[in-house]
């Protein structure tokens, strides 16, 4: 049944030749079951493909839809990505937003309910999951299985009263908090990592909500190259080295003693293999029953059996993407 309270919703999507993907996920956003207004909002960002001409396409059959069009020699007032998602903003009717990509399908009709119900609750912020399409192939597990790594720590934060990060594929606010956010200087520090800039300045312990529900998803399809893939990696981490000092300490924290336990039982393995397996087991055990937890719940059953691969590829993962999380990265919005 439609939640009670609900309020006028804007979905503002931000798409730079997206007209492929605009053509396949828009309508599954735009005819969304909402018990209140919503209207959808896409900021063409100078796409030089077919964009406008699909969003034109679209406006003669949802009554619901808007397009933003940002011209090439446009003055930019803010970095790459942020340009775009203010003008959306700033064109928004509602006070209540939703946030996500051009690549991204809801996995239900309910998605957009779920993610603004927070709201009636007081919440500023919503994080939801943002999901990625199975297909054949160990490039496909791998970042379904650190996109759910990634979840798993992210929304325990969260509910810990720590947020720290949200993304931005699945993601809600008020227009008022985010208007607050662009405000600190900290916000165009980088072209894209609106999503964990946003949770950064305006995130507290009783503002931000999570929402797991399998039908609050949203899902994309994997990068179709390791390059790809890592290009699309550093974009992500860019916003990392500005997450608050603590943040900061307990990541890093996590990330070294889990890379120093998997070289210990290495080295020990070398000594004395029995022990190491034994040690091995006894730690493995209790960490790979909270993901398998985590992962029934997400919908990633299927990925428990590639725990021990990608438990210990994990510890190789911090260490080759290390320099894009610690050190200046220059990366665009394309």
């Amino acid at each position: 049944m439609p939640e009670s309270g609900l309020q006028g919703v804007s979905v503002i999507i931000c798409a730079k030749n997206e007209a492929g993907n605009l053509r396949r996920n828009l309508p599954a956003i735009l005819s969304q079951k909402y018990d209140a207004p919503f209207e959808v909002i896409v900021v063409n960002d100078a796409s030089t493909d077919d964009t406008a001409t699909v969003l034109k396409e679209l406006e003669q059959q949802y009554n619901n839809l808007w397009d933003v069009i940002v011209l090439p020699d446009e003055k930019r007032t803010l970095k790459g990505k942020k340009h775009a998602l203010s003008r959306g903003v700033a064109a928004a009717k509602y006070d209540w937003l939703v946030l996500t990509d051009a690549d991204c399908k809801p996995a239900s009709e309910n998605w957009l309910e779920l993610m603004a119900t927070p709201f009636i609750k007081g919440k500023e912020i919503v994080v939801g999951y943002g999901g990625y399409n199975r297909k054949p192939g160990l490039l496909n597990a791998f970042t379904r299985w650190e996109t759910l790594h990634t979840f798993l720590q992210y929304s325990t934060y969260a509910l810990a009263g720590v947020p720290y990060m949200a993304v931005g594929r699945n993601m809600a606010c008020t227009k008022s908090i985010l208007q607050k956010a662009q405000q600190d200087p900290i916000w165009n520090a980088t072209p894209s990592g609106d999503d964990d800039m946003l949770v950064r300045i305006a995130g507290n312990a009783h503002n931000v909500a999570v929402v797991g529900f399998k039908d609050s998803f949203t899902y994309s399809d994997t990068k179709e190259t390791w390059k790809e893939w890592a290009m699309q990696k550093r974009r992500h981490l860019s916003a990392g080295k500005y997450y608050k000092p603590r943040i900061k300490l307990l990541l890093g924290a996590y990330g070294f003693s889990h890379a120093l336990m998997w070289l210990c039982f290495l080295l020990m393995f070398m000594v004395d293999w029995k022990l190491a397996m034994v040690l091995a087991g006894i730690r493995c055990k209790g960490y790979w029953l909270i993901w398998s937890a985590t992962s029934g719940k997400i919908f990633e059953k299927n990925l428990i059996f590639l725990f021990p691969i990608f438990d210990p590829a994990w510890a190789v993962y911090n260490f080759v993407f290390l320099p894009w999380i610690t050190w200046k990265n220059k990366q665009q919005w394309t």
